[in-house]
């Protein structure tokens, strides 16, 4: 199963010598699911096989579940909301604290977790347990500030009260390129809110689910409050989909299965969060810092060895700067190191299946065929099946396959642009609303042409945009919703309101 990263069926409970190697507390690789406070095995014993994404050698296995296990914790967290929603704020607070503390204290072995399964450098790893954690305390503080409000009255003899609260059993389907932060960005707000959460992890990540399961646990989250039900997604969703207890679902992924449970959730009208697909413009002006655009479009870009919804997708570059800028750019990522994230200096590591390399390899080659110009790379990478080298695309043109599909790779593509609208326009033209990025030493520039950017974010002259206090989220088919900020909390959350009659009788 070379390169493919997907083994299913029924196998045997395995651990690579790897983890036993690269972890240092091994009881935190757990390979059960969480569902009402146990550790538990599919009903049928069926187990899938993961991975590791350098060596593509086993690394352990998972319950292979479905509907019964997911009504199941449904019936859990049906049973957990009312003494959750009752517990005071400042003790989900308390709970929440000690859950990322306790990743902190844990976070060499989450990280090499991290990297095992997923395949990004060590430090990224770090970095991401860092900004996973973040989360966590950041909403045990914005759960304390979910206030209401008192609206002056138009009736005479009555008060009129706005308060918000928790909508209920929720649930979160999450992706594999950020495996721990996306799930604490997601159960934050929701716990914090007083909902308990469901999460459905990737095939390809589940370890760095259930080691936050078995930390949360840890910290005091009740039995229900917060489960893992890992294995076979269609019926794991179908379940969560057609459950009417279920009152949230949050998404990140592919835009096509985000059309899909949207249609599904509007059967029983849950609320829908979701974060889907980007394909983000990043738009360099002639009056740019060119040394900090270079190096802004390399970190945007290669990031995660390219595979995140945030990752630079089309550079436009304003035709003073243009081929300036592509030999600098390609220079910088040429220089980058490919390898395992354990290797000392590795900057990217590989792709995550084999259907990602083969649509690197199919975008170089279209873009090749219709005159497109590859500065550097452009081909599989001699570390392994699933390893891509760094690539440069010049002269990048509107009927090439990348111009309109996310690469979700390490493959960089150049246009040349000369006016600010012609820039502007090239930018929106997608259906994709995620994030852009913008670089220019003009102020007036800058607000007008973010302001002008169809982009639910814009970074301006700078590659990092994230974080707890921001409302992540994109527009048009990049999805609904924001989540991070005090917005978050309003995923999870209903507003209600309360008219007393009668007050001065």
């Amino acid at each position: 199963m070379s390169g493919d990263r997907k083994a299913n069926g029924t196998t045997a409970r395995t651990l690579a010598e790897d983890v036993l190697k690269r972890i240092g507390d091994p009881s935190l690789f757990v390979q059960d699911a969480y569902i009402d406070g146990e550790w538990v095995e599919a009903e049928d014993g069926r187990r899938r096989t993961v991975i590791d994404a350098a060596t593509d050698r086993p690394l352990g296995s998972i319950p292979n579940m479905g509907a019964g296990e997911t009504m199941r914790a449904i019936a859990a967290a049906t049973r957990a909301l009312p003494k959750w929603r009752a517990t005071t704020a400042w003790a989900r607070a308390d709970i929440l604290n000690r859950w990322g503390d306790l990743m902190g204290r844990h976070k060499d072995d989450l990280a090499a977790i991290m990297v095992l399964e997923q395949g990004k450098p060590l430090d990224e790893a770090k970095g991401e347990i860092d900004y996973a954690r973040s989360f966590l305390h950041w909403f045990a503080e914005e759960g304390k500030r979910q206030y209401g409000e008192m609206i002056p009255t138009h009736l005479q003899g009555s008060r009129m009260q706005v308060t918000r609260e928790p909508i209920g059993v929720s649930a979160a389907i999450t992706p594999w390129n950020f495996p721990s932060a996306m799930i604490t960005r997601k159960a934050a707000a929701a716990l914090a809110a007083g909902c308990p959460m469901i999460v459905r992890p990737a095939d390809e990540t589940p370890f760095s689910a259930t080691v936050l399961a078995k930390l949360a646990e840890e910290a005091g989250v009740p039995p229900g409050v917060f489960q893992i039900v890992t294995g076979d997604p269609e019926p794991i969703g179908a379940a969560l989909m057609d459950a009417k207890a279920v009152r949230a679902i949050s998404f990140t992924g592919s835009t096509r299965v985000g059309k899909m449970l949207s249609e599904q959730a509007a059967r029983t009208v849950k609320k829908v969060s979701m974060e889907l697909g980007g394909h983000a413009p990043f738009v360099v002006f002639d009056d740019a810092d060119l040394d900090r655009a270079v190096d802004g479009a390399v970190k945007a870009k290669m990031a995660t060895t390219g595979q995140d919804c945030l990752a630079v997708n089309r550079i436009l570059v304003q035709r003073g700067l243009y081929e300036e800028f592509c030999t600098r750019f390609g220079e910088a990522i040429s220089a980058m190191k490919v390898g395992s994230g354990f290797e000392e200096g590795v900057e990217l590591g590989p792709l995550m299946n084999a259907a990602a390399v083969e649509k690197c390899v199919a975008h170089v080659q279209d873009a090749k065929a219709k005159g497109g110009r590859i500065l550097t790379g452009g081909g599989r990478h001699e570390a392994g099946a699933l390893f891509f080298q760094p690539t440069l695309i010049a002269d990048l043109t509107k009927n090439m396959a990348i111009w309109k599909e996310e690469t979700f790779g390490p493959v960089a593509a150049v246009m040349a642009f000369d006016e600010e609208n012609e820039a502007i326009d090239l930018a929106n033209d997608s259906d994709y609303g995620l994030a852009a990025y913008l670089y220019t030493e003009g102020l007036n520039r800058a607000h007008r042409v973010s302001e002008a950017l169809e982009y639910g974010m814009v970074a301006v002259n700078t590659p990092k945009m994230t974080g707890p206090p921001v409302p992540f989220g994109g527009v048009k088919e990049s999805g609904l919703g924001r989540e991070g900020s005090r917005h978050g909390l309003d995923e999870y959350s209903e507003i209600k309101y309360v008219c007393f009659g009668g007050v001065a009788e």
